[in-house]
């Protein structure tokens, strides 16, 4: 099976970052129904552990098949495929700003 070229996989990789932000921001303005309105000292614990696991999660879909093409020898397929990565994300980005001041 041949792979999808780069421009569309890193395509695929973004999207899977903007449905991961997107479930986080879902919970986190849903926070008071799921978990009750008062902080408890657990709530800075959660939010942190949130945090770094979306700076994980974020981080392996954006970093990891670039960082494995780089120590592959594939060092030019790699900044490539990151910079389409990247692109990717700048026009998702821009794309959720129209919505909202669409909405506006």
């Amino acid at each position: 099976m041949t792979e999808p070229k780069p421009i569309w996989h890193s395509l695929g990789h973004s999207v899977l970052v903007l449905v991961y932000v997107s479930l986080v921001a879902f919970v986190m303005s849903h926070g008071n129904q799921f978990f009750g309105p008062k902080d408890t000292a657990w709530t800075p614990v959660g939010v942190l552990m949130l945090f770094v696991l979306s700076a994980a999660v974020t981080s392996t879909l954006v970093l990891s098949r670039p960082v494995l093409m780089f120590l592959d020898g594939r060092k030019k397929e790699a900044l490539q495929f990151f910079g389409y990565t990247v692109g990717w994300l700048f026009v998702l980005t821009i794309s959720v700003f129209v919505v909202l001041a669409a909405s506006k």
